[in-house]
């Protein structure tokens, strides 16, 4: 049987496709996750998806996460500036979650350089769309050999 990652997508992804696509692209959320789950697939990896808008739920689904599976993919969205709830959720689960962004954190408002979640994290990959989540995959199945 093939390891077992969870993409996670935090607050407002639901709407890719529709939010700002001059910044998170034109690609609908289906078709992201469907990507996401076939391109994992291709590297041995089984991959579930979970998103939602709310602190406590992505909480919860980490804390779960922990005897489910090898590693997370996790775009916190906002609540990666702010949710030490969030930080310490990854802390305490002891696998590793790797802290992907769709567009470059680094070149938008100053509020958004700022990760909360990243000193926990195993790494970070912003800036390359859709692709920092597939990047984010190649890592968790290296990682996890």
């Amino acid at each position: 049987m093939s390891k077992k990652i969870l993409i996670m997508h935090g607050p407002n992804l639901n709407l890719l496709g529709e939010r700002e696509p001059g910044i998170y692209g034109d690609t609908n959320f289906e078709a992201v996750n469907t990507r996401l789950v076939t391109f994992a697939k291709s590297l041995g990896l089984e991959a579930d998806v979970f998103q939602s808008n709310h602190e406590g739920a992505l909480i919860d689904k980490l804390h779960e996460s922990r005897t489910e599976y090898a590693g997370v993919v996790l775009n916190a969205g906002a609540y990666t500036h702010y949710s030490y709830a969030i930080a310490d959720a990854i802390k305490a689960i002891r696998i590793p979650v790797i802290e992907v962004h769709i567009s470059n954190v680094f070149a938008r408002d100053a509020f958004r350089s700022n990760s909360v979640i990243a000193p926990v994290c195993a790494g970070s990959i912003s800036g390359f769309g859709v692709l920092s989540y597939e990047l984010g995959i190649q890592a968790l199945e290296a990682m996890t050999k």
